[in-house]
């Protein structure tokens, strides 16, 4: 392909536009917030493209969804629709695909659609979709069918909770918990029990011998299976690894900070290890924003690959494009007393901009109002929106005070870290359909979807049924077209869930070859789910969980309309989205959210609250020696902010009942001084009482000349 340098920005600074270009081998790039790692990376892409590489070999490696489908977006943006999700094919022989037939190559994202007459496009997914890929074209050689179910954490919770010997749920999410992190540390059960300190992490060892072998037998696997049977698949079948190299000739990955050892390994399985690999690959991350390891992410993986790739080339992006000189100043200052293996200090061109401020308030509650004063006051004499204000907090609890203070204001907003989409219970009945039509051997999913809407089969029944799969060795499903489950079950219960699996068979039938839209009303229709929900809830409960269910529905249509794809095809990739894009998140609403949540966000005006020794940094991560990750979360709260940074403490603060003495963070005092000023020193000689009267004065008189304009 020859070079159209038209499609590689022109405006890229020095650094930037030495990641595009360098193709000679490994790369890690440095990427400082509000630094445009994402248009690097999408740069890149359209470089590598013009530079003779087929977009079918190229793959974008994200942490969400959503990142992946931003990426996109601004690749066909870039390099055209055609480039990025395939076009006209050449004429001559098919190239081969790593699946071993159409198939598996469909499922790992490789076969061409339109029987075969177009060409494949650019894979840009998560870790977790990319394993999912690899396991429905490859799950066979490790005895995975291609249509095995994935669970979500819900279903391992219920599943390891009937392991375990307490009936203390808590218990069962501590293992839940510890499982995970031994998965994506690549230990099997034999090597957990083998790393146990306690004789609690050696039971929990056995509970995860005894759920492997349970979640096997469903022919189903976990998210976190997603990222370590790719890899077991690939070390123990190194034909289909190199089959996979093939397939993906260049990897780029974003956020690599966040990633944890299994998916370090699923890099190096793809892109091969040592001095004389190919090691064709861009890893974008910021050392300095690593703040997931409480769940499983090591910040090593970036001093690891310089040790097993010494021919890493490493560049750093230190220009920001989002935040004033004096935010930045104080990010630098702070992020400075962590450990570094690489230097960096960011630095802007949009000039000094606004202090710093810091707030003292005399108690939470007076921190809230302090707060919704400041923006209120602040959007009226900015004329700014209430889009342009977030409030971020280090955890979830903190946010009932604010809401309380807001709705009182009638300020609206929207909080990040709600319940997902796919949390809610009637999106979960419709999932579990999914699940059977996708793996019949689904046992929980055959479970509630038997069960709702009520078909008269209850816990006898379904006893029965259960002791029959143990017999002939099958799945409930199968077991109702055993020979002698008339004779086990009542006639009555038998022609019940024979007409339930016949339907799931005759729908699976459909599933296949027919739109999702049409099939899901269908399917809807038969069952009598709103029916069932108007029988189960009051009417208003019954009308928006049936809302909800027509809102996920419209949306599967479409998306099954937009990407070609059936129901089935659909169904094997619900589980990994994790939420469909927010309403109203166009809308003019301020943002309440967590510093985890608002990683990869930025807003004009940040108020970062409760920043006080015991909660940033946290008790417990001071008591387990993790302050670095705690002070590149407070870095992380400060490049969030664009032209102005408000930072609030408490000096009381209410904690079971009782009033406890706060201390200031000690990230208070690693700010740049000299952009700093302090607010509310003389807050604790003002009667609270008083205070606050006088506050919801100002707050009503500022609202109604916020109307009256």
């Amino acid at each position: 392909m020859s070079l159209n340098r038209s499609s590689v920005p022109t405006d890229l600074n020095t650094e930037q536009r030495a990641a595009v270009r360098y193709l000679d081998g490994p790369l890690l790039v440095l990427a400082g917030a509000g630094s445009g790692k994402t248009r690097v990376i999408t740069a890149k892409i359209a470089h590598l493209i013009e530079s003779g590489i087929a977009p079918k070999h190229i793959a974008a490696i994200t942490f969400t969804n959503r990142a992946a489908a931003e990426m996109k977006e601004r690749a066909e943006k870039l390099l055209g629709a055609a480039a990025v999700n395939g076009g006209a094919k050449a004429k001559g022989p098919a190239p081969a695909d790593p699946g071993g037939g159409d198939s598996a190559a469909a499922a790992a994202g490789v076969s061409s659609a339109d029987d075969g007459k177009r060409e494949p496009g650019l894979t840009v997914c998560t870790f977790h979709s990319l394993g999912n890929r690899i396991l429905r074209a490859e799950g066979k050689h490790i005895g995975l069918k291609p249509n095995f179910s994935i669970f979500d954490s819900a279903d391992v919770e219920q599943l390891i909770a009937g392991l375990v010997s307490s009936v203390d749920r808590g218990e069962a999410r501590k293992a839940q918990w510890q499982i995970s992190k031994w998965k994506n540390a690549l230990l099997d059960p034999a090597g957990a029990a083998a790393v146990a300190e306690t004789d609690l992490e050696l039971q929990w060892a056995k509970v995860y011998e005894a759920y492997n072998a349970a979640i096997g037998a469903y022919q189903a696997v976990d998210f976190d299976d997603l990222l370590l049977k790719p890899v077991q698949l690939f070390e123990q079948h190194p034909d289909r690894r190199d089959a996979w190299r093939d397939r993906i000739r260049y990897l780029l990955v974003d956020e690599y900070q966040d990633t944890n050892p299994a998916q370090y390994k699923l890099l190096q399985l793809l892109a091969g290890a040592g001095p004389d690999a190919r090691a064709a690959f861009t890893a974008v991350g910021d050392d300095d924003q690593a703040i997931y390891g409480w769940r499983g992410a090591s910040a090593d993986n970036i001093a690891k690959l310089s040790v097993d790739y010494p021919q890493l080339k490493v560049i750093k992006l230190e220009q920001n494009y989002r935040s004033s000189l004096r935010i930045l100043r104080s990010a630098n200052s702070v992020i400075a007393n962590n450990r570094k293996l690489f230097e960096k200090k960011l630095w802007s061109e949009h000039g000094p901009g606004d202090t710093l401020t810091v707030i003292a308030a005399p108690d939470d509650e007076q921190e809230a109002e302090l707060v919704v004063r400041k923006i209120l006051a602040h959007k009226f004499e900015k004329r700014t929106k209430f889009a342009d204000y977030a409030i971020l907090y280090r955890g979830n609890h903190q946010a009932k005070i604010f809401e309380q203070t807001l709705r009182a204001q009638n300020v609206p907003y929207t909080i990040s870290g709600g319940t997902s989409l796919f949390e809610r219970a009637e999106i979960k009945d419709l999932l579990a359909y999914f699940r059977l039509l996708i793996n019949e051997d689904d046992d929980p999913a055959f479970i509630r979807a038997v069960t709702t809407p009520k078909r008269g089969v209850g816990t006898t029944t379904l006893e029965k049924l259960g002791a029959l799969a143990s017999k002939h060795h099958t799945s409930l499903f199968g077991a109702v077209y055993t020979k002698d489950a008339r004779d086990a079950l009542s006639e009555r219960h038998a022609t019940t869930l024979e007409a339930f699996t016949d339907m799931i068979n005759k729908i699976r039938y459909r599933a296949e070859r027919e739109p999702a839209g049409r099939l899901v009303d269908e399917l809807l229709k038969d069952i009598g789910y709103q029916a069932h929900l108007f029988d189960q809830f009051e009417p208003a409960q019954a009308e928006n969980r049936w809302n909800t269910v027509r809102d996920f529905t419209n949306w599967l249509a479409k998306k099954g309309e937009e990407d070609k794809k059936t129901l089935l095809e659909l169904a094997q990739t619900l589980a990994l989205i994790s939420m469909l894009d927010e309403k109203g998140a166009d809308s003019d609403a301020l943002r309440l959210s967590t510093l985890h949540a608002s990683k990869g966000l930025e807003y004009p005006h940040v108020f970062l609250v409760g920043v006080e020794e015991g909660l940033l940094p946290h008790r417990e991560s001071v008591e387990n020696g993790q302050i670095e990750e705690e002070r590149r979360l407070m870095y992380v709260g400060i490049t969030r902010a664009e032209q102005s940074l408000t930072i609030s403490h408490c000096r009381k603060r209410k904690r079971a009942r009782e009033w406890m003495l706060c201390e200031p963070s000690r990230f208070i005092a690693e700010l740049f001084q000299e952009d700093v000023r302090y607010s509310g020193a003389a807050a604790a000689t003002v009667d609270p009482a008083a205070e606050k009267l006088a506050g919801q004065d100002r707050l009503k008189a500022m609202r109604a000349m916020l109307q009256s304009r």
